[in-house]
């Protein structure tokens, strides 16, 4: 279920939001750090409907990709998708990448768009993708930086807060920020096996729809309007909504709504 400024609006059952949209600019950031080479055989973690891992694919010639998502829609539909557009050399799993048994040192190199920043224990994640990469093999992630520094954070939340009112801290803590700390991320890949760990400042827009309505719609399907307005009566709710509609609205660049955020690139070489 979706909302309006008056009301819900009900999504189709197989709608899904799009990450690759959202993620355009960051897509080539990845594609140009991640240089895949004709014979890599390349790893995806958090692959999703597999933009990442078709276009590694496609540069694999000689090799091949697979990519791991916990989502079965997702990999439902990355399959399709790679079938309709006739790319062979990929593969995709419904599975979890911190205990998957992958076959020891099968990938020559790791991609990730922010498809890592969700395990429950980062150590033993990075330490099993480690396992499954080849001695010298790169790891390339994009993940978060801090919530504070995410205008999609801070404007969405000023927006339903209003402007009298103070915005607490409060559902920050989010899993999308645990790789937010460089020095922590560099902890976490040093001891699972990683050396040659480089983080990079990255600053791209991120894109939530055509238009304000749609983009409201996106929100809606995230899950990043709820729980802020759950406290509210009806009438503080339909405001709320309304002064978010305007905001989105403003952020409307003419090529649809784009918000401001930063996030790092963090390349490292499998021990």
């Amino acid at each position: 279920m979706a909302y309006s400024a008056t009301g819900p609006r009900v999504r189709a059952v197989n709608e899904m939001f799009d990450y690759d949209a959202e993620l355009s600019r960051y897509n080539v950031r990845l594609r140009e750090a991640a240089a895949v080479r004709a014979d890599d055989r390349v790893l995806d973690i958090g692959c999703g409907s597999g933009q990442t891992t078709r276009q590694a694919a496609r540069s694999a010639t000689a090799g091949s990709a697979l990519g791991v998502d916990l989502s079965l829609p997702m990999v439902d539909r990355a399959r399709r998708v790679a079938e309709e557009k006739g790319v062979s050399n990929v593969s995709f799993e419904v599975t979890d990448a911190q205990e998957h048994p992958f076959p020891p040192g099968d990938f020559t190199l790791g991609i990730s768009r922010f498809g890592t920043m969700f395990f429950s224990d980062p150590v033993a994640a990075f330490t099993n993708i480690a396992r499954a990469l080849r001695p010298q093999a790169r790891l390339v992630q994009l993940a978060w930086q801090a919530h504070d520094r995410q205008e999609w954070v801070s404007a969405i939340r000023q927006a339903l807060a209003g402007p009298d009112k103070q915005i607490t801290p409060a559902g920050l803590g989010h899993a999308a920020f645990s790789l937010a700390d460089p020095a922590v991320v560099a902890g976490v890949l040093a001891a699972a096996g990683f050396t040659g760990v480089e983080i990079t400042d990255l600053r791209e827009p991120v894109y939530y729809g055509a238009d304000a309505a749609r983009a409201l719609d996106a929100l809606a399907e995230l899950r990043m309007v709820d729980d802020l307005i759950v406290d509210l009566d009806d009438n503080e709710q339909a405001r709320a909504m309304e002064r978010l509609l305007v905001m989105l609205d403003a952020h409307d660049a003419g090529d649809g709504v784009w918000f401001d955020s930063r996030a790092w690139l963090v390349t490292a070489i499998r021990a």
